[in-house]
C-alpha cells in the first residue's frame, strides 16, 4: 500500500511538472491545425498524383485533368508551407513556455538550496536544471502534438480509403494496428530502459566534467587527473552507448513500419482486384494502392512520440524530485513559497509586546531521506543586541542548525521569530529577518561593487550608493585593503579566488549589514583561517555588527575571553 501511495505521488508530481511545460491551449492549437494540414497534404499529394498519372494515361480531354493538376501543385506547395508554419508556430509556443518553465523551476529550487538538496550531487542538480528542463519541451513538440496530428490524419485517411474501397480500408487499418503494435513493442524491448536512463547518463557526464573543472588543482596535487579523465570517458561512453541503442531501435522501428506499408499496398491490390472495372476505376484503384505508403509515413510519428515520451517522463521525474519532492509535505506549512514570492516582509512580522527576537524550544531537523535527526533538542532565546555562541565538534549539526534557522531546511519543534511561528510564515519573510553568512560565502566573478551591491538593491529598501559601500567596508575593516586593490572596481576572481578566506568572510558580513538583517548567523567564520588570526577575525566581525542586531556565532573552537555571549553546545 505504501509503495502504491508513493507511486501515485510520483505520478502526480510528474504530471504537475509536465503541465507546467505545456503551452496554453490557445498557443498549441495553431500548431496542431497546421500540422494536420501539412500531413494531410503529404497523403493527399501522393494519392492525387497517382490518380492524375493513371487518369492522364487514359488520354481524357485536358479540361478533365485541370482540377487534379492544380490540386497537385497546391498540395506540393501546401506541404512545405504548412510544415514551415507549423514548425514556426509550435516551436515559438514551446520555447516561450520553456522560458517560463525555467524561471518557475529556479524559483522552486531556491527554498530547497542548500538543505533539501544535500543528497544530490551538483552535477545532478545542474543537469536537471539545464538538460532535463530542456527535454521537457519535447512533451509538447514531440509527444502530444505528433500523437494528436498523426491520429487525426491517419483516421481521416482510412475514412477516405473506405470511400474508395472498404476492403482496402480494412487492410490499411489492420496493417496500422499490427505494424504499429510490433514497432512499439520492438522499441520498448530494445530501448525502453535506455530511454529512461538517458537523463541519468547525461547527469553523470555533467557531474564528472564539473568535478574535473572545479577540483582541478586538487586532482593535480594528488595525481588523480588521469583517473578523473577515465571517469569522464566512461560516462561519455555510457551516454553514447545509450544513444546508439536508441538510434538502432528507431531504425528497426522504421524498417518494421516500411514493411507494413508495403504489405498494406500488396494486400490492398489483392482486396480490390475483384472490384476493378466493376464500380472501381483504375485511377482510384491506383490512388488507394499508394496511399498506405504516405499514411505510414505520418503514422511513423507514433512510435517516435512514445519513445520520446519515456525520455520526457524520466526528465520530469528528475525535475519533480528536485522541485516537487525535495521538501516532505508533512514538514511544509507553506507549500506555495517556491512558486510565488511572498509579499510578506520584515515590516509585516511585528513582535508581540515582550516577545524575544528568536525563541527555539526542542528544535530538531533532518535532511530529506535521512533516517535520523541531524540535530535535536536545541533550546535558546535571543534578543536584539545579544550574541549567542553555538559550539560543537565537526559533524555535531552546527551548520544544520544554521540552515534550519533560515529555513533552507525544514524543522520540527518550536521555532518563533518575533513571537510568531516561523513555519507559519513564508520562508522568504523569515529570511528577511535572519540572514546567513555561510562558511564558504559565494563570491561572483565580478568587481567588489557588484558583490556588495546586490545585498541591497530593491524598491523597498533602495539601492546602496558607493558611499554606503565604503561605509560598510570601513566597518568590517576592508576599506584600506579595497583602496590598495583599486577601490570598488577591484576584481575578486571566480568564487573569490583572488582574496583570502578572512577577506571573504568580511565581505559576507558586509553584505549582511547592508541587507539590514536583525539577526546575523555567522557559520564557522574562522574556517580556513590561521589560528593566530582567527581570534582577531572573530573580534573584528562581532565588533562590526551594529549594536541593535543579534548575532549567532557558530564555531568549533574556543573563543577569546573578550567575547561576552550566551552559549549552546551541540
Amino acid at each position: 500500500m505504501r509503495a502504491m501511495q508513493t507511486e501515485a505521488v510520483t505520478r502526480r508530481q510528474r504530471r504537475a511538472v509536465l503541465d507546467r511545460a505545456m503551452p496554453s491551449r490557445s498557443r498549441r492549437l495553431p500548431g496542431i491545425l497546421l500540422g494536420v494540414m501539412a500531413d494531410a497534404s503529404v497523403v493527399g499529394l501522393l494519392g492525387l498524383s497517382m490518380w492524375l498519372i493513371v487518369r492522364a494515361g487514359e488520354q481524357p480531354p485536358i479540361l478533365h485533368l485541370t482540377f487534379a493538376i492544380v490540386g497537385v501543385r497546391a498540395l506540393a506547395i501546401g506541404r512545405a508551407a504548412f510544415r514551415y508554419a507549423e514548425r514556426l508556430t509550435s516551436h515559438d509556443a514551446a520555447l516561450a513556455q520553456l522560458a517560463v518553465l525555467r524561471s518557475r523551476t529556479f524559483a522552486s529550487l531556491v527554498p530547497r538550496v542548500p538543505g533539501a538538496l544535500e543528497s544530490h550531487r551538483r552535477g545532478e542538480v545542474l543537469a536537471a536544471f539545464v538538460d532535463d528542463v530542456d527535454q521537457l519541451q519535447d512533451e509538447a513538440l514531440r509527444v502530444r502534438q505528433p500523437l494528436i496530428v498523426s491520429g487525426i490524419v491517419t483516421g481521416l485517411s482510412v475514412m477516405v480509403v473506405a470511400l474508395i474501397s472498404v476492403p482496402a480500408a480494412l487492410v490499411l487499418l489492420g496493417a496500422l494496428v499490427i505494424g504499429g503494435g510490433v514497432a512499439v513493442a520492438l522499441a520498448n524491448r530494445l530501448s525502453g530502459a535506455q530511454d529512461r536512463e538517458l537523463s541519468a547518463a547525461r547527469a553523470a557526464v555533467v557531474d564528472a566534467l564539473l568535478e574535473r573543472f572545479s577540483a582541478g588543482e586538487v586532482l593535480l596535487a594528488f595525481d588523480a587527473v588521469e583517473m578523473q579523465r577515465a571517469r569522464i570517458a566512461a560516462a561519455e561512453q555510457r551516454l553514447a552507448t545509450l544513444q546508439l541503442r536508441r538510434a538502432r531501435s528507431a531504425g528497426l522501428t522504421a524498417a518494421v513500419l516500411g514493411c507494413a506499408a508495403g504489405a498494406a499496398s500488396l494486400l490492398a491490390i489483392v482486396a480490390m482486384l475483384p472490384t476493378l472495372g466493376d464500380g472501381l476505376s483504375a485511377p482510384l484503384f491506383a490512388a488507394a494502392v499508394v496511399v498506405p505508403a504516405a499514411v505510414f509515413e505520418v503514422f511513423a510519428q507514433v512510435p517516435a512520440a512514445l519513445s520520446a515520451r519515456r525520455t520526457v517522463q524520466a526528465s520530469a521525474d528528475r525535475v519533480a524530485d528536485l522541485t516537487e519532492g525535495a521538501l516532505p509535505s508533512e514538514l511544509v506549512a507553506d507549500s506555495g513559497d517556491a512558486d510565488e514570492p511572498s509579499p510578506v516582509g520584515r515590516e509585516a512580522v511585528r513582535a508581540p509586546v515582550g516577545a524575544p527576537l528568536i525563541e527555539v524550544r526542542g528544535l530538531a531537523a533532518r535532511y530529506p531521506g535521512a533516517a535520523s535527526d541531524a540535530i535535536s533538542g536545541v533550546d535558546f532565546v535571543l534578543d536584539a543586541g545579544e550574541t549567542l555562541v553555538v559550539r560543537g565538534a565537526s559533524g555535531a549539526g552546527k551548520s544544520t542548525l544554521a540552515l534550519a534557522l533560515v529555513r533552507f531546511l525544514e524543522s520540527r519543534g518550536e521555532y518563533r521569530v518575533r513571537g510568531l511561528d516561523a513555519r507559519a510564515l513564508p520562508a522568504d519573510a523569515v529570511r528577511e529577518i535572519v540572514g546567513l553568512c555561510e562558511q564558504r560565502p559565494y563570491l561572483f566573478d565580478s568587481d567588489l561593487r557588484q558583490n556588495l551591491k546586490f545585498a541591497r538593491d530593491s524598491e523597498e529598501r533602495g539601492t546602496a550608493s558607493d558611499d554606503d559601500l565604503w561605509a560598510v567596508l570601513d566597518r568590517v575593516g576592508l576599506a584600506e585593503w579595497a583602496l590598495e586593490r583599486g577601490g570598488l572596481d577591484a576584481r575578486l576572481g571566480a568564487d573569490g579566488a583572488w582574496i583570502s578566506g578572512g577577506q571573504a568572510q568580511r565581505i559576507a558580513l558586509a553584505r549582511a549589514i547592508l541587507a539590514d538583517f536583525p539577526v546575523v548567523v555567522l557559520d564557522e567564520p574562522t574556517a580556513g583561517v590561521d589560528r593566530e588570526l582567527a581570534d582577531r577575525l572573530v573580534l573584528d566581525l562581532l565588533g562590526a555588527v551594529p549594536d541593535d542586531r543579534a548575532v549567532i556565532l557558530i564555531t568549533h573552537t574556543e573563543l577569546p575571553q573578550e567575547i561576552s555571549a550566551s552559549r549552546v553546545d551541540l
